[in-house]
């Protein structure tokens, strides 16, 4: 099995996130896209954002059509639990031993990619345990409108950056662990979730943008108003 796990807000997905794991899909031939929201993502205000109960239902329309997409609720269930009072940090590294340990058992193994964009790799420095995440799991790093595509030696200091050598074969960059890091040429719709919410504000029509159950669901529940 190959499982692309496509993190974020999703606050509300829309057409840009579907095409995007769609291409990445065909492309390097996952079996599965899981499509999963962060609770609290780390580097988000936590008031900013739409209760995650909401977004994994807009999920959950969005992705109905697609026999390759999945949605998956880990991360809200692990930080919304009793014992975390809903207000924990949602960090990847903990997604990813928690995935690894859940499909541990399954037969011939699991390789599991992380789908990220260009800006989010630029920074992964920033991200809590990225050294360790780096030896885990492969990176499918995609490009992002008005944001440049950095060469891995120019993301990662001297230590981590040496571990990683270009694989010909693949495109990519693999490191001694095996993991891969492969950039990956997409179509750029530059659709994003701030701006939709600020058109609904503003009354205007989102239409084209987002699925339309989705949109029916956003007005149903008055969201973003």
């Amino acid at each position: 099995m190959k499982i692309a796990l496509f993190g974020g807000t999703f606050d509300p997905v829309h057409y840009g996130h579907l095409r995007l794991a769609e291409e990445v899909r065909e492309v390097i031939g996952f079996t599965s896209v899981l499509f999963m929201p962060a609770a609290i993502p780390p580097h988000k205000l936590a008031g900013g954002v739409t209760p995650v109960a909401a977004r994994l239902e807009m999920l959950s329309l969005a992705l109905s059509s697609n026999p390759f997409f999945e949605v998956s609720d880990m991360e809200a269930v692990r930080c919304g639990s009793s014992s975390h009072s809903g207000k924990e940090r949602s960090y990847t590294i903990d997604t990813v031993r928690a995935l690894l340990s859940e499909f541990a058992d399954v037969e011939g193994g699991v390789e599991i990619s992380l789908i990220v964009g260009c800006d989010s790799f630029n920074e992964i420095t920033t991200w809590y345990g990225y050294e360790q995440l780096l030896e885990l799991v492969n990176f499918v790093v995609v490009a992002r409108p008005g944001y440049a595509v950095k060469r891995i030696e120019a993301v990662l200091p001297v230590v981590p950056g040496s571990k990683f050598w270009y694989d010909e074969k693949i495109k990519g960059y693999r490191n001694k662990s095996g993991k891969i890091v492969r950039f990956l040429l997409n179509t750029l719709l530059d659709i994003s979730s701030s701006h939709i919410k600020e058109l609904i504000r503003e009354g205007r029509s989102v239409k084209y943008l987002l699925p339309p159950d989705v949109l029916e669901y956003i007005k149903r529940e008055g969201l973003y108003v």
